[in-house]
């Protein structure tokens, strides 16, 4: 079986973000409406030890939100066994800063993703003695041994996702592997992970369309909301992100997506956050949830 939990739901500065006076912001700020930190999910091939997708900026509050991620024996412990990055953008990697406490896990990501990481001195903080740095080849499916070296029961397949470079390294030559999709898998089961996507195609499509859960990139309803909104001169495509609705989005091209399908990293300006909406009725209607903080979902049966 996969279990999986949504540590975060949002996309990059949560929600409501800090600087934001947006009514969807002012609503989560009162409490009038669920928050949400930004987007990672942890999976689970026996309901004990953990992979977290992504390390999100709010990860130590969303550990301690999640018990099933408290650490369990003295003096030191997590059962938190690894990391595997789908980008090396802001809310995907800044929550690693909160496991510098020389704990051993491994650390998975493209290439491209750890030159990042490598380039930065602040992840030196990440001993690799202790935590080890493992290249993902989008393609090539690997296992997720615990830390003992014991088999986890799951593994993964990296596979390409258009995407963009991250924004502190928008000035470089964009790479291969910037932005990557995870198939996460018990044998039977497979769960898709993709955060992030600028465009769906054919190939993303039919994974989506074999899978037994699918966790999608939801950061805009529109392509020009943040324009629209005057929160930003970016369209969603230039900040590498299809939109929820209109021409080659979620709703027009994922029809064939399996019954479990999940919004998440949801911006603060989509109006899919705010219950009774009509585009919140559109999605629902389509079939897709609306992903929570804190939600648990269990694929196959144990």
């Amino acid at each position: 079986m996969i279990e999986a939990i949504i540590l975060g739901s949002g996309a990059g500065g949560g929600f409501p973000q800090w600087n934001s006076a947006a009514p969807g912001c002012k609503a989560a700020f009162s409490g009038a409406v669920a928050a949400r930190t930004q987007t990672s999910l942890a999976v689970s091939g026996d309901g004990a030890h953990w992979f977290l997708l992504n390390a999100a900026p709010d990860l130590r509050a969303q550990i301690i939100a999640t018990p099933a991620l408290h650490p369990r024996e003295a003096p030191r412990s997590t059962p938190i066994q690894g990391v595997l990055l789908t980008s090396g953008e802001i809310d995907a990697v800044v929550g690693l800063l909160t496991m510098r406490e020389r704990q051993p896990f491994a650390l998975y990501a493209t290439d491209a993703t750890l030159a990042q990481l490598d380039a930065n001195p602040i992840f030196g903080a990440l001993d690799p003695a202790i935590v080890p740095r493992r290249a993902l080849t989008p393609g090539e499916r690997i296992d997720l041994p615990l830390t003992t070296g014991a088999p986890s029961g799951l593994s993964a397949t990296p596979f390409d996702v258009p995407g963009k470079a991250p924004l502190y390294v928008e000035h470089l030559p964009s790479r291969p592997g910037e932005t990557i999709g995870l198939d996460i898998t018990d044998g039977h089961s497979h769960l898709l992970f993709i955060p992030g996507c600028a465009d769906i195609t054919p190939d993303i499509r039919e994974r989506v369309r074999k899978a037994d859960a699918v966790f999608f990139d939801s950061t805009l309803w529109r392509d020009d909301e943040m324009i629209r909104a005057g929160l930003s001169p970016k369209t969603g495509l230039r900040m590498g992100h299809v939109s929820v609705s209109g021409p080659g989005s979620v709703l027009e091209t994922l029809t064939e997506a399996p019954e479990l399908r999940v919004l998440v990293h949801i911006n603060n300006s989509n109006p899919i956050l705010l219950p009774e909406t009509p585009e919140r009725g559109e999605v629902e209607k389509a079939g897709w949830l609306i992903g929570e903080d804190g939600q648990r979902f269990t694929l196959g049966v144990p």
